[in-house]
């Protein structure tokens, strides 16, 4: 498959996009407002890649240039501008197209990190909201660390929650998480599920504050 990661230059983009172009043959396409910033990033981890003996091919383009040309693309981008990414990539998104989000409200005070839910109830929803009618939405990925996704030393062991009312798309999700050694998807049902998924992601940074040795902890159901 060709995935686009749209925001794929920043942490969680970048270590999503250094996994799928290492562990599987889908295509990755670098996304970003900026052209020249998503080439170089796509560049970049060519040559992370290329170190590590992977001969794979990182492109970069505009947001709307990699939603257009990709089957699955992740909003990779902070929770309050995936409305107007999704409005400005619109044209490119159809039926066959799944959209997915791995966005997390969250706000923080003097105690730590805490969920800040969105009007809608949730940022996937919010996502749903504003694609067009008939692309699918899938919730997934919000709960992995970007510096273990990014180290492709580390061994993940780790699971990935999602969510969504498709389920052919969210069988696309599965299929792309899987494709990552270490990654196990497991489906927390509907999207009307998706604030208590979301909601992890502080409990989890909150326990990596606190905790020696914990930077990059995630979460393993059993």
């Amino acid at each position: 498959m060709r995935i686009a990661l749209l925001g794929g230059t920043g942490d969680v983009g970048g270590g999503l996009a250094l996994r799928w172009a290492h562990d599987t043959d889908h295509e990755v396409l670098i996304g970003s407002r900026d052209p020249e910033k998503a080439r170089t990033k796509a560049e970049e981890y060519e040559t992370e890649l290329d170190s590590r003996g992977v001969d794979a091919k990182v492109l970069g383009f505009d947001n709307a240039m990699a939603a257009d040309r990709a089957d699955a693309v992740v909003l990779a981008v902070p929770p309050y501008h995936v409305g107007d990414t999704v409005e400005a990539v619109a044209d490119g998104l159809d039926d066959d197209t799944v959209l997915v989000s791995p966005a997390v409200g969250m706000k923080r005070d003097n105690e730590g990190f805490h969920y800040h839910k969105p009007g809608a109830g949730s940022v996937t929803r919010i996502v749903a909201e504003a694609a067009p009618e008939g692309t699918p939405v899938i919730g997934g990925f919000h709960n992995l660390s970007a510096d273990r996704l990014s180290n492709l030393d580390a061994d993940l062991g780790i699971d990935t929650l999602l969510v969504g009312d498709d389920e052919d798309a969210k069988d696309i999700v599965r299929l792309l998480a899987e494709g990552i050694e270490g990654l196990r998807p497991l489906d927390a049902g509907g999207l009307a599920n998706a604030p208590e998924v979301e909601a992890l992601t502080p409990l989890l940074v909150n326990v990596a504050m606190n905790n020696d040795r914990m930077h990059d902890l995630g979460v393993r159901f059993e």
